[in-house]
């Protein structure tokens, strides 16, 4: 996980909070990034996450739309 996401979360009490992680990348996904956020949030619930392949990001609006709506948060 990038250290900005680190002081982020250092500096932010997301208590309460859902988080919906997401990344593009290409090819590590997300590592142990799920249960660090979980770690370091407690008390925030973590969905899960929706990793996109570098050449998925140009066109992900149907991924990001069925993953939104799988993880409850589609409007």
């Amino acid at each position: 996980m990038p250290m900005i996401l680190y002081t982020f979360l250092d500096t932010y009490d997301l208590s309460g909070k859902t988080v919906a992680p997401f990344v593009t990348s290409g090819g590590s996904g997300f590592s142990n990034t799920l249960d660090t956020i979980a770690q370091l949030e407690p008390n925030a619930s973590v969905t899960d996450g929706l990793a996109l392949g570098s050449s998925q990001a140009d066109d992900c609006s149907s991924d990001v739309a069925d993953w939104l709506s799988e993880i409850g948060l589609a409007s």
